[in-house]
């Protein structure tokens, strides 16, 4: 097995409402990704493989990054639609859209409760069905030969810490609220599986100059 770094895309468009308005970065997330890459290269940092979403923040985050590996793009790194998901919550169950951060604090672990249990009509890719997907791209890139770096979603990432570490659902929430853009998340290989060794690094984002660039939406 081989040692994976998650990366999460940089800041999106955080007025977005729904999914196509959301997926491009903003400014300020090209520079996070510039930034990102800026470190993993004067660290020395080195990287035999490397995958993304098909997603556009996925790929302009890799691109920003400029880590020069051929990508492997990769829908099973997709993120979940939480916006479609979030208007189908409000529509069957009554539960406003969220508007900012401590909204969503709440908002998130009533989502993925409904979502688990089958209860959101119409949702595009059932529970269980994204948890399998994830386990099924984690394995397979383990599989391969060498580091590699992932470029993909807080989601994602979410559910990797939850097949890793047995995460229950009110700690899966707590995690993909906690999860910063463009932050760093690293699984070493063990005999047992993957295990996560590092979550929610931002040495590029470190230090007073940056303290007003770190975000989570």
């Amino acid at each position: 097995m081989s040692h994976i770094t998650l990366v999460r895309h940089g800041q999106a468009n955080t007025a977005a409402r729904d999914e196509l308005s959301y997926d491009r970065l903003s400014a300020l997330g090209r520079q996070q990704a510039r930034w990102l890459g800026d470190h993993l290269r004067d660290s020395g940092e080195q990287f035999a493989r490397g995958y993304c979403g098909t997603l556009r923040r996925h790929r302009e985050t890799a691109e920003e990054m400029a880590l020069g590996l051929e990508l492997v793009v990769d829908s099973r790194l997709d993120e979940f639609e939480y916006f479609t998901m979030a208007q189908l919550c409000q529509v069957q169950h009554g539960v406003a859209m969220p508007t900012c951060r401590e909204e969503f604090s709440l908002h998130m672990p009533r989502l993925l409760g409904l979502w688990r249990e089958g209860a959101l009509e119409g949702a595009p890719v059932a529970f269980d069905a994204f948890q399998a997907r994830v386990s099924d791209v984690l394995h397979d890139i383990a599989g391969g030969d060498g580091r590699a770096v992932v470029v993909t979603s807080g989601g994602v990432i979410g559910m990797a810490m939850r097949l890793t570490m047995d995460l229950g659902m009110g700690a899966l929430a707590n995690a993909c609220l906690a999860i910063e853009n463009s932050s760093l998340h690293r699984f070493q290989p063990m005999p047992s599986g993957l295990v996560l060794t590092q979550f929610n690094s931002v040495p590029h984002l470190e230090g007073a100059a940056r303290s007003l660039q770190r975000t989570h939406l």
